[in-house]
């Protein structure tokens, strides 16, 4: 392999995870967050299944003890299932773009979850960045309204629904690391956190008696149905699998920095895809909270 394997893998996460999220969007234009987010999550299970059938020879880590199921499941809960409601319904409101980046808070809450309740250390690179990244998100934030009209009540909403996810996401990775212990393999993790997000999803519709309106909702619109296959596999599989390669072949720090880099490739996909016109101000401040995330990583 070429020695800018991790790089060049890191890279192509933050892609993927970019492209994810107009599919993502394109679908709940459609069918909606919660068909959307139910949906892709089927597709992604279905991907991860066959992935261990084919790297380990069984659908599902039957062999891992209950602690690491229930921490796991947890964190499929918490980061998926409701931390994709979300991200999802932050999409439909203010648009991938700022809901990428308002998601790149999840690096900073979960480092400071981290140094709450798992006591770890924070260091004075990772306050300076921790600020920074708060910076660059308050300023496209404020961009948005240019300070000259009332923040929309739509808009008002998608951002109060990218924290929450933000939050959401951040919490359920500080779960999975209390499940990956002796060196779990990360696919076969990955897969028992979808499955109890969509155990989770499917049980909602069931109870509230949606199955049949969501599988209309796709039968209706064949489009979404088509983004949401390509969505389960793109991100939760793709860009995860992709992550987890450049971890294991660059340093920690430039891995975790790459792979957080969606925001940036939004900036060019929101103006072609979307015809979303850039201000300076919209890209000063994506650049300057990329640097704060990077800050958490690599100092």
């Amino acid at each position: 392999m070429s020695n800018y394997t991790g790089e060049a893998a890191g890279l192509l996460t933050s892609l993927f995870f970019a492209i994810n999220s107009v599919f993502i969007t394109k679908a709940g234009q459609q069918v909606g967050a919660v068909v959307s987010n139910r949906t892709r999550v089927a597709f992604a299970l279905v991907y991860l299944v066959m992935l261990n059938l084919i790297f380990y020879q069984q659908p599902l880590a039957f062999q891992a003890d209950a602690k690491r199921w229930a921490w796991l499941s947890l964190s499929g809960l918490v980061g998926l299932a409701l931390g994709d409601a979300f991200l999802f319904q932050c999409y439909l409101s203010i648009g991938p773009r700022l809901g990428n980046l308002l998601l790149s808070l999840s690096p900073v809450i979960a480092t400071l979850e981290a140094w709450t309740f798992l006591h770890e250390g924070l260091r004075a690179g990772q306050v300076l960045g921790i600020v920074l990244a708060l910076a660059g998100i308050v300023w496209v934030v404020l961009e948005r309204s240019n300070g000259r009209e009332p923040v929309p009540h739509h808009v008002t909403w998608g951002i109060i629904f990218g924290i929450l996810s933000a939050i959401c996401q951040a919490t359920g990775l500080v779960f999975s690391r209390q499940g990956l212990y002796d060196h779990f393999p990360p696919i076969q993790a990955n897969a028992i956190r979808m499955l109890a997000a969509a155990i989770a999803l499917w049980a909602i519709a069931l109870i509230q008696g949606q199955v049949g309106q969501t599988v209309g909702s796709l039968r209706a619109h064949p489009n979404a149905f088509k983004f949401l296959i390509a969505a389960g596999l793109i991100g939760p599989v793709l860009g995860v699998s992709l992550s987890l390669l450049a971890v294991q072949n660059a340093e920690v720090g430039v891995a975790s920095t790459l792979t957080s880099l969606t925001p940036v490739f939004m900036l060019p996909i929101s103006a072609l895809v979307f015809k979303e016109q850039l201000k300076w101000q919209a890209i000063a401040g994506t650049m300057l909270a990329m640097v704060g995330v990077a800050l958490l990583f690599l100092i």
